[in-house]
Parts: structure tokens; C-alpha cells; sequence
């Protein structure tokens, strides 16, 4: 589980936009640019190569 403190300083590094934590499937999300990056092992991967793209589901159920 990711420390608050930490999910609260994070943006996203494609747009500095809010991100999402979605715990179940351990990602941060971004509406904005519509990716989700990993979390893996407890830390978050910040780069945009690493990010999956959210499909428009995603995108309007979180």
C-alpha cells in the first residue's frame, strides 16, 4: 500500500495532472492523457513508457 503522503505530492509526468489510485489493480491513473502507471512493489513507475492506456470503460467507471 502506497503512503499517503506520497499519493498526495505525485502528478502525473505526462500533463502534472491529479492521479487516481487504483488499489486492486495497483496503478495511478490519469483521466486527463487516459494511462495508467504501474505500481510495482510499492513504488510507483512514473514513466510514460511503462503506462498503459486506460480503454474508454475504464475511463468512465472510475
Amino acid at each position: 500500500m502506497l503512503d499517503q503522503k506520497l499519493l498526495s505530492i505525485l502528478v502525473c509526468p505526462v500533463c502534472k495532472g491529479e492521479l487516481r489510485y487504483d488499489k486492486s489493480a495497483s496503478e495511478l491513473l490519469c483521466l486527463a492523457d487516459a494511462l495508467a502507471f504501474p505500481i510495482r512493489d510499492d513504488v510507483p513507475v512514473m514513466l510514460s513508457d511503462e503506462a498503459r492506456e486506460l480503454t474508454p470503460e475504464e475511463r468512465e467507471n472510475v
